[in-house]
């Protein structure tokens, strides 16, 4: 089975890479325009994939808000283009989501089928994406929401607390967002079963348990000066996101429903969040000694 991977700089492709090989094909900008219907379609065409995973994506947040032509070309026109080829050359697309395309108020954890209605740019466009998917190729696609997803590579919440860490004399954190931190490896891990099964639907996958920002920043500097990614503790003190505002909305509470996912892909069992942290820290531990 060939399988190639859309996005080469992001957390997710690094992951998937450790996991289907150095030889995986992952298409950048360098090597095709994503955006572009055309120049998509002749790129894959040259390497008649069997599946295709989407990890390209644009998750600058709040900065889409403002930047809403860009983020719609990748995070809808892209995923339509995708999709559009899959259908005519009869092949597989798995493709990756956000808890953002949900509200925020349901206040249990989201079920797949339940509606979705993004507050902001970002979780609009990602819901286009969705839509444009589930119309063009609803059974020959999978479509995987998750949710605060961090790596060793690349930019995230994690190693941004990190860096602030070492830098602040103490720190403040929103405690009034609930979700659930996702390690991207596991989520990898995710797409690849998903890829090799062909498991057509749509899907939730998130680490196991809840937290809140604050929880995750409490967990980070605890685990961090354990393992000596830190060398001093400073205050971390919660504040509510009224105290915090930003361009773009966010849900308030977007814990995802993973029953259907742990039947579909039963040997990736999700693990809580707080071990895969450790995991992960446990690796920029070593890169940091080596």
């Amino acid at each position: 089975m060939k399988i190639v991977v859309i996005g080469n700089a992001g957390q997710l492709s690094y992951e998937l890479v450790r996991i289907l090989g150095e030889n995986t094909i992952c298409l950048g900008p360098e090597d095709t325009d994503i955006t572009k219907e055309d120049v998509l379609s002749q790129t894959l065409a040259k390497l008649s994939p069997d599946v295709i995973i989407n990890a390209a994506a644009y998750t600058a947040v709040d900065k889409a808000e403002t930047d809403l032509a860009l983020c719609h070309a990748i995070n809808a026109t892209a995923v339509e283009n995708l999709a559009k080829y899959c259908k005519q050359a009869n092949a597989f697309l798995v493709h990756v989501s956000t808890d953002y395309v949900f509200n925020g108020h349901k206040g249990s954890p989201y079920l797949p089928s339940d509606p979705i209605e993004p507050q902001g740019a970002y979780g609009k466009t990602k819901a286009d994406g969705e839509k444009a998917l589930l119309q063009l190729l609803p059974g020959a696609s999978c479509l995987i929401r998750t949710a605060w997803v961090y790596s060793a590579h690349g930019n995230n919440f994690v190693k941004t607390m990190l860096r602030l860490m070492t830098e602040k004399p103490q720190l403040t954190v929103i405690d009034d967002q609930i979700g659930t931190p996702t390690w991207a490896k596991g989520l990898a891990e995710v797409c690849v079963s998903a890829a090799k099964n062909k498991t057509a639907g749509v899907y939730h996958w998130t680490d196991e348990g809840v937290a809140s920002w604050y929880d995750f920043a409490l967990a980070i500097q605890e685990l961090a000066l354990e393992k000596g990614l830190l060398d001093k503790i400073i205050p971390v003190l919660p504040i509510p996101t009224s105290a915090y505002p930003t361009p773009a909305k966010r849900p308030q509470y977007s814990v995802l429903d993973k029953t259907s996912a742990r039947e579909a892909f039963s040997s990736c069992s999700p693990t809580h969040w707080r071990k895969q942290l450790s995991s992960m820290m446990d690796e920029l531990e070593k890169e940091t000694n080596e």
